[in-house]
């Protein structure tokens, strides 16, 4: 092996450069991870694409590689930098492999100079599924090349080695993902609840070679481990807002993913609404500018109803303004609602702004835990919010405050990839429909196996009922249950009516 002590200063140094980097990524594979490798950026880094090749070279000939490579081929496109200079200080001649063939001339899927029975080692940069290794073996045995060996610079440690090995093709890997891991925690640039977190996803989403997803235990995963097939208990590692490893946690110990929507005009009905649904509930949303007798005393009976409860408090103030008027909406007027409002609701139209606004109203109480839902759809007819606005909405919740956004209000399943983000999707009713002023009502079943919600708003179904605390609890189980045939993969469509 190369020296120890030169793998781990290129390891350091890769973090350094935002080689990786750890967030919320979307892969080729179709899945989110936690982790993500660009490798592409060392070109703009010279010392360090050299001390690279000369770690492969040395890497080569402790494997003694030689013989299985006469040739070099890098997996088009990130991979050719490296095996060019991998060729050239190795002393070895290079094919490059087409993504397609060239339509004129000699129209060559390989180019270089070769013979049927040569051989060739693979040169790829990182590895998740091996997919790419394989269409690179595929085009270069079609050629009459022998291709046994691939080397790699980094194995995320997802199943590329083992789908490889199944088509003939052992790989080695300079680097592993865990190995990685390690250093960084060693040299003190990560925290090790990173590490833990990392390491359960990776563990929990093995990639097999025909593209379906192994838990580690080797059991098939029915649905795609994304954001919509994977535990709360789970997603909560990968949160990065505070707030919202705590909600996840809270909906997974309670069971429950309902928010109450307590639009009522007085303190004692929202009150009592409380009281009655409060133990089946894991949100109660509020109006308080509808509320004609608020008051200091309202606030202390709700904080002391959501304790007794276990129930969060969201006031659905829908921010919309500068960043300076926001925080002081946020944090003074009459309602003070940073004071008591675990989280928010915010328009993403005013751009970054206004969570920075929000985030400074509360930068000096760093003990109270706060977090903003971003509204990128809403549920009502002819509603203006498109896929473009939906799609800036989650750069902004994944890019930029990610610390202070808890999830966004959505009403599709396919806007919040991100399995550390929860959807908060209003409009459950059991009885399906649209109301007077344009409201879409869908039923439970609907809203969390075919539209992705996390966290259900429930307002009329509940408040309307001469039993709400019976209600809400018919709701609380229905929604559970959805969700519980969700991440187990069943299928949909046995709705209940």
């Amino acid at each position: 092996m190369p020296n120890e002590a030169k793998l781990q200063q290129l390891a350091l140094k890769l973090f350094e450069i935002d080689a990786f980097k750890f967030g919320d990524f979307k892969m080729k594979v179709g899945i989110n991870s936690p982790v993500y490798f660009d490798l592409r950026v060392i070109v703009s880094h010279p010392d360090v694409m050299d001390t690279l090749t000369d770690l492969l070279n040395e890497f080569i000939a402790d494997k003694k590689l030689s013989q299985a490579g006469g040739h070099l081929c890098g997996v088009p496109y990130t991979a050719l930098p490296l095996a060019t200079l991998v060729s050239i200080k190795g002393n070895k001649p290079m094919l490059i492999r087409r993504k397609e063939a060239k339509k004129y001339g000699t129209k060559k899927l390989i180019e270089g100079k070769f013979n049927a029975d040569d051989t060739c080692l693979i040169i790829e940069d990182v590895v998740t599924s091996g997919s790419s290794i394989l269409e690179t073996v595929e085009d270069l045995r079609s050629e009459g090349l022998v291709v046994t060996d691939a080397i790699v610079v980094v194995d995320r440690e997802q199943g590329g080695a083992k789908n490889t090995e199944e088509r003939g093709v052992r790989m080695h890997s300079l680097y592993t993902l865990s190995y990685l891991l390690k250093v960084l925690l060693e040299a003190k640039r990560i925290e090790e609840s990173t590490v833990k977190a990392v390491a359960k996803y990776i563990e929990a989403c093995q990639i097999r070679s025909d593209g379906s997803f192994m838990h580690g235990n080797g059991t098939k995963v029915v649905n795609e481990l994304t954001r919509v097939g994977m535990t709360f208990e789970a997603r909560a590692d990968l949160a990065k807002c505070p707030l919202a490893k705590d909600l996840f946690k809270l909906i997974a110990t309670k069971k429950t993913t309902l928010c109450l929507a307590a639009d009522l005009t007085t303190s004692e009905e929202i009150l009592n609404i409380a009281e009655a649904a409060g133990p089946y509930i894991c949100i109660l949303k509020t109006h308080v500018d509808i509320v004609s007798d608020f008051s200091d005393q309202f606030v202390r009976s709700l904080q002391s109803l959501a304790k007794k409860h276990n129930f969060l408090l969201l006031e659905d103030r829908k921010f919309a303004d500068i960043g300076n008027t926001v925080a002081q909406q946020y944090g003074g007027g009459l309602y003070r609602i940073a004071d008591w409002a675990d989280l928010v609701t915010v328009h993403s139209l005013p751009g970054q702004g206004i969570l920075k606004g929000l985030k400074a109203t509360i930068s000096d109480k760093p003990a109270t835990l706060r977090g903003v839902f971003l509204l990128a759809e809403m549920s009502t007819q002819g509603a203006l919010t498109d896929e473009k606005y939906a799609t800036a909405t989650m750069k902004i919740a994944t890019e930029m405050e990610s610390d202070f956004v808890a999830g966004i209000v959505c009403q599709g399943k396919d806007v919040v990839a991100s399995p550390g983000l929860l959807q908060l999707t209003p409009g459950v009713k059991l009885e399906e429909g649209v109301d007077t002023m344009g409201q879409l009502y869908d039923s439970p079943e609907r809203v969390v196996k075919d539209r992705g919600a996390d966290i259900c708003v429930v307002g009329r179904g509940i408040l309307n009922s001469k039993t709400p605390s019976e209600m809400a609890r018919v709701y609380r189980d229905r929604l559970w249950e959805a969700y519980l045939e969700r991440v187990s993969g069943e299928k949909n469509g046995s709705e209940k009516n």
